[in-house]
């Protein structure tokens, strides 16, 4: 076993000197990871830009473009400023395929539907690999804390944390997939809409406030990055300090040689 393999020993707390610092890195990755405030408009312009359209004069062609054009322009905005896309670039396709979809079926509903399914297939990711010990939240947050998957063998205390974040997003898309499909059977689009704009922010906030309350009292990342380089440096410096006895050692010879000749 390798020490990158062994286990730590975990106390399931945080200490108090500690705390805080644990608390301010905890919200700053679930930041960068989910994007913050700006992530979540991009989130929501787009199809509150379409629903209000549809809202308004029933065109379909004319709300879908205009949802389309603002993710594009979001975008693009992003691109110029050089800031991270990811979001951005998922919003753009998430749109691009509602938009797809509606213009081939003809049905403006149909502009939602790839955004359930996909929420769907992300709240059973959630519940799948936490039921095979690889919660997702893990595997999307533990570059971002820089401790890789070392959390699912070393540091079982922020498995365990995972673990419930991990159920705490299953089961809320769930919730709001409970909500959303008999809608969309039901309801018109516009009522659809308007639901999918409310239900939006809100189950996302609290998945995020759940997964900082777990995080934040969970131990401590492992920073395996930070262990690379200490190994690697102290590899270097023994290989130096060798180095250094052998010529250290080999010095008395050479000067001996130097008096004989």
């Amino acid at each position: 076993m390798t020490s990158l393999d062994k286990p730590t020993q975990d106390t399931g707390q945080t200490p108090p000197d500690d705390d805080h610092d644990a608390r301010a890195v905890t919200e700053a990755a679930l930041f960068q990871a989910f994007g913050g405030i700006r992530g979540m408009v991009e989130t929501v312009l787009p199809g509150l830009l379409f629903v209000t359209i549809y809202t308004i004069n029933k065109d379909l062609h004319l709300s879908a473009l205009a949802a389309l054009g603002v993710a594009v322009v979001m975008l693009v905005v992003r691109l110029l400023r050089r800031d991270t896309v990811k979001h951005a670039f998922s919003g753009v396709f998430g749109v691009a395929f509602g938009v797809v979809f509606a213009m081939f079926t003809g049905n403006a509903k149909d502009f939602y539907l790839p955004g359930m399914l996909y929420t769907l297939g992300l709240a059973l990711a959630y519940i799948i690999t936490t039921l095979a010990g690889v919660p997702l939240i893990g595997l999307m947050l533990g570059p971002v804390f820089k401790e890789n998957l070392s959390w699912r063998t070393r540091n079982p205390g922020r498995k365990k944390a995972y673990a419930k974040a991990s159920w705490a997003w299953g089961l809320i898309l769930l919730a709001k997939c409970a909500i959303l499909f008999p809608l969309y059977w039901w309801a018109d689009t516009t009522q659809l809409g308007w639901v999918l704009v409310i239900l939006k922010i809100p189950p996302f906030l609290l998945a995020v406030w759940l997964t900082w309350v777990f995080l934040a009292k969970a131990p401590a990342p492992i920073d395996v990055f930070a262990e690379m380089e200490a190994a690697e440096q102290a590899e270097k410096a023994e290989k130096a300090e060798r180095e250094r006895a052998a010529a250290e050692a080999g010095e008395p010879t050479g000067g001996r040689h130097r008096r004989g000749a």
